[in-house]
């Protein structure tokens, strides 16, 4: 069975609903486009605008403390700047390119979260870094692409005899047609998708993010215990690096070098 791309997905604000494309355009040393971009940060996050740095994901409004975001809906418009966010009964169009429109979208997710009078979010865009869970890490790894392997989930559901859905690990690219789990031991090796070129940096520890529902809201599977109690560790899917850039897109075969 040829290994081929399943889905592809940015989430463009940390912590909120990711948006799939049908294609993307990877560049050589950067990560997924607009991916985790922007985020929405919690009082005394300590970063500074003036000098932005990435902070750990304990800094930011996130699913593995805030379990509603996962019925937030969010659209990013990279061409206009304006972050469209639609929860049962409101909605509202935000320009984040200015600050108005990044102090309206934060009021926004203060009453959506309900959150307390004296706790207010405040939405930072990361440029010229990236807002993702291993950014503290490296550099490289800050820029370093997701990939969640179809199969491994579906061993796991059949494991624990629970369905559960790959959008729950939030990659970037899911793939199909590789042995459940050799993707974790693939950490150095390279794959080709046409003329793209990635290499498997790190494999990927999943945190309670990973436990919410997507369509209840409701914390349901512990998902890292149940990966520990299966298999010994709590990792699912890698991290890769892009060696060669190119365009990759639904339905393209991957190549393991």
């Amino acid at each position: 069975m040829p290994i081929k791309i399943e889905a592809l997905t940015r989430y463009p604000i940390k912590g909120l609903s990711g948006e799939q494309l049908a294609r993307v355009a990877l560049e050589a040393g950067q990560g997924f486009p607009f991916d985790r971009q922007f985020g929405f940060a919690r009082p005394n996050s300590g970063f500074n605008p003036a000098e932005p740095k990435p902070l750990p994901k304990t800094k930011f409004y996130m699913l593995a403390r805030d379990a509603a975001l996962v019925l937030l809906e969010s659209n990013y418009n990279d061409e206009t700047g304006t972050l469209t966010l639609t929860s049962l009964g409101s909605s509202g169009e935000f320009d984040i390119t200015s600050e108005q429109g990044r102090a309206g979208a934060s009021a926004f997710l203060k009453t959506y979260l309900d959150l307390p009078e004296d706790e207010s979010p405040m939405l930072y865009s990361a440029q010229p870094h990236r807002f993702t869970d291993v950014s503290v890490v490296s550099s490289e790894m800050m820029n370093a692409v997701s990939i969640i392997n179809k199969d491994s989930v579906t061993a796991f559901s059949q494991a624990i005899g629970i369905e559960v859905d790959p959008r729950r690990f939030r990659g970037n690219i899911l793939v199909s047609g590789l042995p459940a789990f050799s993707e974790l031991n693939m950490l150095e090796q390279e794959i080709e998708i046409g003329a793209v070129r990635l290499k498997i940096v790190k494999r990927t520890k999943r945190c309670p993010a990973t436990e919410v529902d997507l369509n209840t809201g409701e914390r349901n599977i512990k998902t890292p215990k149940r990966l520990l109690e299966q298999y010994g560790h709590m990792d699912m899917g890698v991290y890769a690096e892009v060696v060669e850039g190119g365009s990759v897109a639904i339905g393209d075969t991957v190549e393991v070098v």
